[in-house]
């Protein structure tokens, strides 16, 4: 039953956090960031959210920089938008399984195209 409503209190983190950089953050660093996940603690004091970056390296740790500047008040408003009495403590992780995913497609691809030499 616990588990439950962990599993939804992290849908409903990783949707308002996707609005809030969407519509609230003003922050004209944060571009092209994707929330991939949330992972919350049972006892719902921490939660890790999985951000992508796209973009240059450059823009990237500018967004980066920019998002850990704005955990503060991403958690405020995660405590009044889902109305929990206790805010969990926002982690933010980079999500690099899509540039995980694209490097494992192009050595595919290079040894495909060597066999066929």
């Amino acid at each position: 039953m616990v588990r439950l409503r962990v599993e939804k209190v992290q849908e409903q983190i990783q949707h308002e956090i996707s609005n809030m950089l969407l519509r609230d953050v003003k922050d004209p660093r944060i571009q092209f960031v994707t929330v991939t996940g949330v992972e919350l603690t049972d006892d719902m004091s921490q939660a890790k959210v999985f951000v992508s970056l796209y973009g240059p390296e450059d823009k990237q740790k500018e967004a980066w920089d920019a998002l850990n500047r704005a955990k503060g008040y991403l958690r405020t408003e995660i405590a009044r938008r889902i109305r929990l009495r206790f805010a969990p403590e926002l982690v933010l992780e980079k999500d690099t399984s899509l540039e995980y995913g694209a490097r494992i497609d192009s050595l595919l691809r290079q040894i495909k195209e060597n066999e066929g030499k």
